[in-house]
């Protein structure tokens, strides 16, 4: 039997992707189903609306990604609400926080990640959320505001994600579950399935076997593999309830 795969967060650059449509191509050839494209610039969300308009499998997210509180004005929040009436955009983000490089901005930060949270509730749209060395200021953050979606590139302890799932969001396990240090795996192992999300975060965060190449959604049945055999279920099943899980959560039909 054929199953299908939803891959729930990528980045589809022309900077990144020499040929688009043969990318397209290649995931349809892995059963990908769906993926979820993130714009998150200015100039990335331009992009990404065009893709969705050009290719079936394509839906998108967009939202002003954490690297940027510096610079976006509420002109680009006025951009982005505009554009949210739109066909297959189905979510906000990836919107967040990131003290990796600098905590300097913290308070630009949490008001840009406020402010798209307000426009997520104004929507009804679900949200992609970024947390880098901010555990405790996205929860809390997060606590405000009546919104679900998903803990992109999940990769903290059980006891976060547990704080997460009780709160209605889904954590998005990617290629780094794969890796052979990662203690994520441990996590994967005692969260229900029905908490699950499947992603890439391609061109980054390549699995195994693949780590070194360029990532892309079509190796997201390997990342399925190693979760299923970290659930001891079949990759049937693991496919089934992890898109039922995303369609559960994004309006496909937008």
């Amino acid at each position: 039997m054929i199953f299908m795969y939803i891959d729930t967060h990528c980045h589809l650059s022309r900077e990144d992707y020499d040929d688009i449509d043969k990318v397209i191509e290649e995931n349809k050839n892995a059963n990908i189903d769906k993926i979820v494209v993130s714009g998150c610039s200015r100039e990335s969300i331009e992009e990404v609306m065009d893709l969705k308009d050009r290719y079936d499998m394509v839906y998108v997210t967009i939202g002003y990604h954490p690297e940027y509180a510096d610079t976006v004005t509420e002109s680009d929040l006025d951009y982005l609400k505009s554009l949210l009436g739109e066909k297959k955009i189905i979510g906000i983000g990836e919107i967040g926080l990131d003290y990796h490089y600098t905590k300097e901005n913290k308070d630009k930060q949490i008001w840009l990640f406020e402010e798209q949270l307000k426009i997520a509730n104004a929507f009804n749209l679900p949200v992609v959320i970024h947390s880098r060395d901010a555990t405790m200021d996205t929860i809390n953050t997060l606590k405000k505001y009546k919104v679900k979606g998903i803990i992109h590139c999940f990769s903290g302890s059980l006891e976060t994600a547990n704080i997460y799932i009780s709160m209605g969001f889904l954590l998005g396990i990617g290629g780094v579950v794969t890796f052979k240090n990662s203690k994520l795996k441990d996590v994967v192992k005692e969260v229900p399935l029905e908490s699950i999300v499947l992603e890439t975060d391609s061109p980054y965060l390549t699995p195994v076997p693949f780590r070194g190449k360029i990532n892309s959604s079509k190796y997201l049945e390997f990342i399925a593999n190693f979760i299923a055999d970290i659930k001891n279920i079949s990759v049937e099943e693991l496919a089934e309830i992890t898109s039922r899980n995303a369609s559960s959560l994004f309006d496909f039909d937008r």
